[in-house]
């Protein structure tokens, strides 16, 4: 055997699969229903001929009887698409059939697979009224052709009930066995769905993170290179080595920070499968400082103030960015050399953070914000927060923030992780 038969022969279910699949599958939507069905016909009529012929030859039917019989198997190739229309098409055959005094067994097949399609496909009610009426039928001619067949009675009545039951229990089952598959489906698209909820939360993320650390560095290196070239433009006969070489520094400082941080980012997008907790150590509140030195560094006059003795991790995550976003706005859009007051306190469970400034406002018609606001209201909401910002009645910009941080935080709902 060579490895392609051995691969189909492999990949080929077993007759019990088949089987189980045959039962399983609905009898309205099966493949090739209407093609089964003839050739079923066809075995059942083969197998009604034969037990006519080697039964009581004195019951053997005549030609009116032959025709009857095979004529109450055609309608059996349209058993599933119409059950109750085939019944009544079978019965009209059979009870002249019967009541010509023929062999009574020979028919016997095709009337119970008829009972039993039509418990199978249709309600519990129907079945019972259907096979009451056929029974009913039934009986009544047993007892003009042969009222003293008591037992004769019994029997045809225990067929009738065992095919109505069976099929009864097939439909059952197969509902069962729909609704089962219909909960794996919806547990599978429930998990596809969580995951692209997932995946979209964690692009927002990085983008954020991105926005943040490059909006923040580049705005810093801008204004430092600014510095450097004025230096270099203002007096090029008393040049100031010390001033260059400080501009140039802090310029290397912050490339190697946002290179860092930038690194940290991307290990996300690098490593498949690794836990939020493999990119190291998040920025938080221990970071606020380095922000404040940094916005010195690009000239703006910062007083800060922390009073927050600890947070949760994405809390403190989300504060940091807050205050870095709001201080690159500051260093861009407040004008040279504006007075930026950084606060942070605890109250009441929760952390609340303003970062203020006296530069100048939006005037009307200004082109809209960027991602900043945006971006700095998603972090608060990430950790349950809320997040305020616009100009001040006395002049000026003010962010400000409310984070929780006590008991009524949950962690599952977020943060930078």
């Amino acid at each position: 055997m060579n490895p392609v038969q051995a691969t189909t022969t492999a990949q080929r279910p077993r007759v019990g699969e088949r089987v189980m699949a045959a039962i399983n599958r609905d009898p309205l939507t099966a493949p090739h229903r209407t093609r089964n069905d003839a050739l079923l016909a066809v075995a059942w009529a083969a197998l009604a001929t034969a037990m006519a012929l080697l039964g009581d030859k004195g019951l053997r039917p005549d030609a009116l009887g032959w025709a009857l019989l095979l004529a109450a198997h055609v309608p059996l190739v349209w058993r599933r698409s119409r059950p109750l229309l085939v019944l009544l098409a079978v019965m009209v055959c059979i009870t002249p059939y019967h009541a010509l005094e023929n062999n009574h067994a020979a028919p016997i097949l095709a009337t119970m697979v008829v009972l039993y399609t039509v418990a199978a496909t249709g309600t519990v009610r129907r079945t019972l009224l259907t096979g009451a009426g056929c029974l009913g039928v039934t009986l009544a001619l047993n007892a003009l052709t042969n009222p003293d067949g008591t037992t004769e009675l019994l029997r045809i009545s225990g067929w009738v009930f065992a095919f109505l039951f069976c099929g009864i229990d097939v439909r059952y089952y197969r509902q069962f066995v729909a609704a089962i598959v219909e909960r794996a489906e919806r547990a599978e698209r429930t998990r596809e769905e969580e995951a692209r909820r997932r995946v979209a939360e964690e692009r927002l993320r990085i983008a954020r993170d991105l926005h943040d650390l490059l909006a923040h560095s580049i705005t810093l290196i801008g204004v430092q290179t600014s510095v450097a070239a004025h230096v270099l433009a203002a007096d090029p006969e008393r040049l100031d080595r010390r001033s260059i070489a400080k501009s140039l520094d802090d310029i290397a400082d912050t490339c190697r920070t946002a290179r860092g941080e930038l690194r940290t980012t991307l290990e996300v997008l690098r490593e498949q499968g690794v836990a939020g907790e493999a990119r190291g150590p998040l920025p938080g509140l221990d970071g606020v400082p380095d922000l404040v030195a940094a916005a010195r560094l690009a000239g703006a006059r910062v007083a800060s103030e922390v009073r927050v003795r600890q947070a949760p991790p994405a809390v403190g995550a989300a504060a940091y960015r807050i205050v870095q976003e709001a201080l690159t706005n500051v260093v861009r859009h407040a004008g040279p050399e504006p007075a930026v007051r950084v606060e942070l306190y605890e109250e009441r469970g929760a952390l609340h953070l303003s970062v203020t400034d006296d530069g100048p406002c939006p005037a009307p018609g200004a082109p809209t914000p960027g991602y900043g606001l945006v971006g700095m209201r998603e972090r608060a909401r990430s950790v349950g927060g809320t997040l305020d910002a616009g100009p001040r009645t006395k002049g000026g910009f003010e962010v400000s923030a409310v984070l929780p941080v006590g008991a009524d935080f949950v962690t599952g709902r977020g943060g930078d992780r």
